[in-house]
């Protein structure tokens, strides 16, 4: 056999061997990564739909979950009434924020989305292509817990559901207090 016909024949082979990894891997609402757990919150800051100034920085001494959406996005507009039912079930002890920061989207469709769904927590929708840089996101939904120190406790990828954060938010209380 010619070098150049093993040469396409091991290409050929990884292709075949990369395409069945990416087949079969683990992917969607259980999906857990490792990006930046345990590092410091990269800077999150704007103005939010509403027309407050928002800091990451300022929400210092309380736990914060980070949602990356889209108003595109199937699974974004799946997991936002799980997001909804977490916000309120928190709402009277404050012991946890949420965030919302747009992907890639359209700023008056974001307020219309939040408008229409519900979600009465700080919602970022300009100006966030740096934030998502910072975070490396790349698809959405993606949703991070930040702790009270500032520390990213647990990057979900893929929507999130209510009993899913409750058990995460248990979880890192019980292992930072």
């Amino acid at each position: 056999m010619s070098p150049v016909r093993v040469a396409a024949l091991a290409v050929g082979l990884l292709g075949a061997v990369l395409v069945g990894v990416l087949a079969t891997r683990q992917a969607g609402p259980d999906r857990v990564s490792m990006h930046l757990v345990g590092q410091v919150a990269p800077p999150i800051a704007g103005s939010t739909i509403d027309g407050e100034v928002w800091n990451l920085d300022d929400q210092r001494g309380r736990f914060v979950v980070v949602n990356f959406f889209s108003t595109t996005c199937v699974p974004c507009i799946r997991e936002h009434p799980e997001l909804v039912a977490f916000a309120e079930a928190h709402a009277e002890v404050d012991d946890v924020r949420i965030v919302s920061v747009a992907f890639d989207d359209n700023p008056s469709a974001v307020e219309a989305f939040f408008r229409e769904n519900g979600g009465g927590w700080p919602v970022l929708a300009e100006e966030t292509g740096r934030i998502a840089v910072d975070w490396g996101v790349i698809a959405v939904p993606e949703s991070y817990l930040v702790s009270p120190s500032g520390h990213v406790v647990v990057k979900v990828v893929g929507g999130v559901e209510a009993e899913d954060l409750e058990s995460v938010l248990v979880g890192a209380k019980r292992s930072t207090g």
